[in-house]
């Protein structure tokens, strides 16, 4: 459509597919705190529907207008529902530190793209990628370049331009938090990966090692400040810093070798196993929450003692977060480490071996949690069972469905990932 600046193909149709289900489950995960809360439902769930609708416009857009509108769509919504709560300062603190950050990121965007259309004369993906390809990289475009993946970098909270996650995170009502640290980030990655293959392609030299250092560097921190977090939501959102890290790394090197085809398959996979495990750690932490009244890490001692269920599934979640195999995500963290190799340059050899320890850093804190729920005692001796809404048991059922059967049968997944070759489309 528009000229072939918005697409519909299997690549748009698969990520559409994801953010309507997350959308779903942050429904399901959001009608019981709404309704116990007092909160205004109507205007949420249109917020939120709105916020779903520029994902999905982003997982079409081949023009940097509709790139920046759907991005704009999705973040705008993402702002007000932060700060819902909004006799809780907190909730508010968090809304204006997002909005705040998020506007500043989004100017950044806006003139990276200007500088692209200022020296291409083209608004339009597939036109910027051979303008880039057939004349020789000027000084405003590599500015551009840094620019347009700075944007990008805080919508996927990339450290150094991860400093409103925590907090956002923490402040926000449970189920934005969960909303944003999918939903938002998948959009983030999505728009950074279309520009990338479609039109900064050509300037593989600008952005490789500006990307090789945003997640070697998100990995890293990500994994430490993790581990120094007693709030578990904290130390989710730490967590979701450092699989971004995991999600930047095949970007890293799609230029190199062959790394190009598998690079993209490897972020498809990721985002789509992320959004079922991390999903469903939030549910879990939702329906503790209601009984012990705490987010801290020390509130979850002794749950397998009296809510074995939630403590089964939270190790689930928590398993595939790791990597574990056979949950969910080890599989996504495999095909990242394949493409560092099919990328066969020392760059990417390094990078795979930040990657490796980080992974088995991330693991201390993830223990963390599992050694509270099993080996723990209760903290106030209160084992009567936890009250569950059955809104909050559906989302549940869906996450660990999709974590448990995506991790056992990776064809599954990987099928998937084949159906979304935007490379084959108008890529390298």
């Amino acid at each position: 459509m528009f000229f072939d600046r918005y697409v519909v193909d299997e690549y748009a149709l698969i990520l559409k597919a994801l953010f309507l289900l997350v959308g779903y489950v942050i429904v399901l995960m959001s009608q019981t705190e709404l309704e116990e809360g007092g909160y205004y439902q109507g205007e949420f769930y249109v917020l939120l529907l709105v916020s779903v609708l520029g994902m999905v416009m982003m997982a079409s857009s081949r023009d940097l207008v509709s790139v920046f509108v759907a991005l704009e769509l999705l973040s705008i919504p993402a702002y007000m529902m932060a700060a819902w709560r909004k006799r809780d300062p907190k909730s508010n603190e968090a809304g204006v530190k997002y909005y705040l950050l998020g506007v500043f990121a989004s100017g950044v965007l806006l003139y990276g793209m200007s500088y692209l259309y200022g020296t291409t004369g083209t608004t339009k993906l597939t036109e910027i990628g051979t303008s880039l390809a057939d004349n020789p990289i000027t000084s405003m475009q590599v500015i551009a370049v840094v620019f347009v993946i700075v944007g990008f970098g805080f919508k996927v909270s990339a450290v150094p331009f991860h400093t409103w996650a925590p907090d956002t995170y923490e402040g926000a009502p449970l189920p934005v938090t969960a909303f944003l640290s999918v939903a938002s980030k998948a959009a983030g990655f999505v728009g950074l990966v279309s520009m990338l293959f479609i039109a900064l392609y050509a300037a593989d030299g600008v952005y490789e090692p500006f990307i090789w250092v945003l997640a070697a560097l998100t990995m890293t921190v990500g994994n430490v400040l993790a581990l120094r977090q007693s709030n578990i939501v904290r130390m989710l959102a730490y967590s979701s810093v450092s699989q971004g890290g995991f999600i930047l790394m095949p970007l890293a090197v799609i230029a190199s070798g062959d790394a190009a085809d598998p690079a993209l398959k490897s972020v498809v996979i990721y985002l789509l196993i992320y959004a079922f495990s991390n999903l469903g750690a939030f549910a879990v932490i939702m329906a503790v929450s209601r009984k012990t009244g705490s987010g801290e890490i020390s509130s979850f001692g002794g749950l397998l003692s009296y809510a074995p269920v939630h403590a089964l599934l939270m190790t689930l979640f928590l398993a595939s977060l790791t990597g574990i195999p056979p949950f969910g995500i080890w599989i996504a963290k495999l095909q990242a480490f394949k493409t560092l190799i099919d990328a066969g340059d020392d760059a990417a050899y390094a990078l795979a071996v930040v990657a490796a320890i980080n992974t088995v850093v991330s693991a201390a804190y993830y223990m963390k949690v599992l050694r509270e729920m099993w080996m723990k005692p209760v903290p106030d001796g209160d084992v009567a069972p936890i009250s569950t809404p059955q809104p909050i048991w559906a989302a549940l059922g869906i996450c660990a469905a999709g974590t448990v059967v995506l991790g056992i049968l990776p064809g599954l997944v990987l099928r998937f990932a084949d159906l979304s070759d935007l490379t084959g489309a108008f890529g390298p």
